[in-house]
């Protein structure tokens, strides 16, 4: 099954992309820590071309710690600057400031060698919706300075954010691409809230959940729920609806509100800590 769609203000968004790299240094991409692979857009790939970048894994605090250090491995081996951050931490943040600061010395040095004053330097933030791109801005700048929410698509234009003295940030929307080849691609990136939960069924996404904690996370799926493995999926919608008091008239369980505390407790971190993409060797 492919996955298809592509609002008209992300074509918009594209197009202003392309026509704006010029003006930057480099590219900070955030990408979701719970699935650094799945939330990198291929087409932003294409736009990037040689464009110096770095990666920004978001929402550390909700991934599987191990993982996140073997994605930070498989970066660092593909000789892409890479970060994880959870935006409350301030260490984290100085991190990224630190990291960025190297990325841009490569274009002060050329500039002082040429006698000109070097500038603040100048980077392009990008990510597909509800990474947190928002948040990140808000505390790089120290102010609330960027709108931000937990739906996809707050940020509907650019614009240009300074952060202390260090480097100017050109603030982009979330951008998706237009289809999803691979339907895991999709279900991954609807379980962790990047694209609007109307676009897949809800049941089919907590289905998806509970399958990949079955064969990946047995301890977790039984410490949240009860139980760590299940031969069939309505037994365990069944089971989740009761003791979550997921009920309607007849006391029978009601699946869509079933699937939305599955997946609220994905989201929130309620379920530990998880990561749906794993590095290939």
């Amino acid at each position: 099954m492919t996955i298809q769609w592509f609002p008209g203000h992300m074509a918009k968004a594209k197009r202003e992309v392309a026509e704006k790299l010029k003006l930057v240094d480099f590219v900070i991409e955030l990408v979701d820590a719970r699935a650094p692979e799945s939330s990198q857009n291929p087409m932003l790939q294409q736009l990037l071309q040689t464009k110096p970048k770095m990666i920004v894994m978001m929402k550390k605090d909700l991934a599987d710690p191990k993982l996140s250090e073997q994605w930070m491995e498989t970066f660092k081996n593909d000789n892409v600057s890479a970060v994880a951050v959870n935006a409350q931490e301030k260490k984290d943040i100085q991190a990224l400031i630190n990291l960025a600061k190297q990325m841009a010395q490569e274009k002060m040095n050329k500039m002082k060698a040429k006698g000109i004053n070097p500038r603040p330097a100048r980077a392009m933030i990008l990510g597909i919706p509800n990474v947190g791109k928002s948040t990140l801005i808000n505390r790089l700048a120290n102010k609330k300075i960027a709108k931000t929410g937990d739906r996809p698509g707050v940020t509907t234009s650019q614009q240009w954010i300074k952060v202390k003295k260090d480097f100017e940030l050109l603030d982009t929307p979330g951008i998706l691409w237009p289809k999803f080849e691979d339907e895991e691609v999709g279900y991954r990136l609807a379980a962790i809230g990047t694209i609007k939960d109307q676009i897949l069924p809800i049941e089919d996404v907590a289905a998806y959940i509970l399958d990949y904690l079955k064969n990946f996370y047995p301890d977790l799926l039984k410490e949240r729920f009860g139980f760590s493995n299940f031969e069939d999926m309505i037994e365990a919608f069944e089971t989740i609806g009761k003791r979550r008091g997921c009920l309607e008239a007849g006391a029978r369980v009601n699946y869509e509100k079933t699937a939305e505390v599955i997946i609220q407790d994905l989201r929130s971190g309620k379920l530990g800590r998880i990561t749906f993409d794993v590095p290939t060797e």
